[in-house]
């Protein structure tokens, strides 16, 4: 999906931003992220709103940036290997045989050759 923003960050203006002016730098982050989901399939939105809302609660009752991380890194360990994770998903689809579709079945019809009689 093309967006209506450019997609490179410059770390080091971000991280000059952050130590220098940490409201302004919360601000464009907010926005940056907010133009991300406006990006997004729009079925998706609601949900990565939701993740947002738990990541910035997660942030915010952290006590150091440090601990917010790996909070945050828990988290997306948990998703990937806890239960119902991403890991679960794909060994059951591994394990899963594919059902038949029946739009795969078709009819093979046979075609008389070039007719050689000038017709």
């Amino acid at each position: 999906m093309q967006s209506a923003f450019d997609w490179n960050i410059d770390f080091d203006a971000w991280s000059e931003l952050a130590n220098t002016d940490p409201h302004a730098f919360e601000k464009q982050r907010s926005d940056l992220v907010d133009k991300v989901i406006e990006c997004s399939i729009k079925e998706r939105q609601l949900r990565l709103r939701r993740l947002q809302w738990r990541i910035d609660q997660v942030r915010e009752r952290a006590p150091t940036p440090l601990a917010a991380c790996i909070r945050l890194s828990s988290m997306m360990w948990d998703s990937v290997m806890g239960e119902g994770g991403l890991h679960e998903a794909l060994q059951t689809l591994r394990h899963t045989k594919p059902k038949a579709d029946p739009r795969r079945k078709a009819t093979v019809l046979q075609f008389r050759g070039p007719s050689t009689g000038g017709h």
